[in-house]
């Protein structure tokens, strides 16, 4: 069986075809023939070892891979489960060692595998799973009721393009930054005011907002430059993992989308809204998996407005 790993951290020259032994559903199990895995931030730290949980008892190839969209192949004996063998299906995936979803097969609970959407091809569904489930929880983590206000920076990307959808979903006014270039997509995404993005986000934001926001996630780092929007205890979701200033009472969140493993219940969620429109699958280039070092090279020269995507 075929994977996409890396023997040695390091460029995108370490990507290689690696050979990978047949693996098989266990009790609670099923496993997927991967179509489609979405090449994201994780996995380019994961290939250089910024982002790399230890691995020194691992034997390489270490597989990156957060995302998968293909077809239930085995269901694992005895596993309680909606799903069936010829399913199409998508699911995050918690990289380690060679499991990552850079692969041609792999196994995963059940309970972190849904049906994909509708309609969409997998290199679409296999853009959903981790950030979904990544802005998902950042909304669930500020917990904002109807009618209050959020701010979204780095609304154009993947993230903080769910960020906004949902939020709208949610029923909350949202306010996001984008460049010139952007400004009609976050727009169509569904921002009720758009902002010029840059290092006086916090400034921007409270020209529109001059009691400043409820909430804030934090889709483009600005930690420290974003901080200054947010209200007197209000809100301020990370997913990067700072722990902000502790300034004003604002409550500090670190949206770690490992949490969100294994709830199945939420991805399908964003399933039923991704059928019903509200939020938008993106897909900006497929790759084989011959080519993946080029996907990660597209992604970290910056700027893309939607995931590249690995096909098997």
């Amino acid at each position: 069986m075929r994977g996409v790993g890396v023997l040695e951290f390091g460029g995108p020259e370490q990507l290689q075809i690696v050979d990978l032994p047949e693996v098989h559903a266990g009790a609670g199990e099923v496993r997927v023939r991967v179509h489609a895995a979405t090449v994201n931030p994780t996995d380019t730290g994961l290939r250089t070892g910024s982002r790399a949980v230890s691995m020194a008892q691992i034997e390489p190839p270490y597989i990156p891979g957060m995302d998968a969209a293909g077809v239930i192949d085995e269901v694992g004996p005895g596993t309680v489960t909606s799903l069936a063998v010829g399913d199409l299906v998508m699911a995050m995936v918690i990289p380690g060692g060679s499991h990552g979803a850079y692969r041609e097969s792999i196994v995963l609970a059940a309970d972190s595998v849904v049906r994909a959407p509708e309609g969409v091809s997998h290199a679409e569904a296999s853009t959903l799973p981790m950030n979904g489930l990544t802005a998902r929880q950042s909304l669930d983590q500020l917990s904002l009721q109807p009618g209050k206000t959020l701010a979204v920076t780095g609304a154009a990307g993947c993230y903080g393009g769910y960020v906004v959808q949902l939020a709208k979903a949610d029923g909350l006014r949202v306010i996001a930054d984008a460049s010139s270039a952007d400004e009609q997509l976050v727009r169509d995404l569904g921002a009720d005011v758009v902002v010029p993005r840059g290092n006086d986000i916090a400034d921007q934001i409270r020209k529109v907002a001059p009691s400043g926001v409820d909430g804030l996630a934090d889709g483009a780092v600005q930690a420290e430059l974003a901080v200054g929007a947010v209200r007197d205890g209000g809100g301020f979701a990370s997913v990067r993992g700072w722990d902000g200033t502790g300034e004003r009472g604002i409550i500090f969140y670190r949206t770690m989308v490992r949490d969100y493993d294994h709830r199945s219940d939420l991805l399908d969620g964003l399933r039923q809204q991704a059928e019903a429109g509200a939020i938008t699958l993106r897909v900006l280039a497929t790759y084989r998996a011959e080519d993946v070092a080029q996907a990660h090279i597209r992604l970290e020269a910056g700027g893309t407005r939607g995931r590249c995507v690995i096909l098997f």
